[in-house]
């Protein structure tokens, strides 16, 4: 590895742990609001949390953009663990899904149709 990639990949470390410590900074903040604005129950199953089980809370953006952390909590709820990655999952799907059908329409506007007529000759051969 040359000197110049080397110096670039140390730089993209940094840029790499500062980005990290930044998220970790800030989801700190809002989770500790939400913490003290919210009971310690899974808004999704509804278990409760205490002592040192509470780390298994985690706030969850109902807008999924973790930067829009209005004061008054309202775009968060707390969800345990699983719930979380669950709710993830199924927007991860819903988006999977909304792309899918956009491509479908796409390929839908094909002018060639291979059944075109089909049916026409199929009667003409009951005839």
């Amino acid at each position: 590895m040359s000197q110049k990639q080397k110096k670039q990949t140390e730089k993209t470390n940094r840029l790499i742990a500062e980005a990290r410590k930044e998220m970790e900074q800030r989801q700190k903040g809002y989770r500790e609001r939400a913490l003290k604005m919210f009971p310690w129950v899974c808004g999704k199953c509804g278990r409760e949390f205490s002592g040192k089980r509470v780390k298994e809370l985690t706030v969850h953006h109902r807008d999924h953009n973790h930067d829009n952390n209005p004061p008054d909590g309202s775009n968060w709820e707390l969800l345990c663990i699983y719930c979380h990655d669950n709710e993830h999952s199924r927007y991860q799907d819903a988006q999977w899904s909304d792309t899918a059908a956009q491509e479908e329409e796409k390929d839908s506007s094909f002018s060639h149709n291979p059944f075109a007529g089909l049916d026409a000759l199929l009667k003409a051969k009951n005839k």
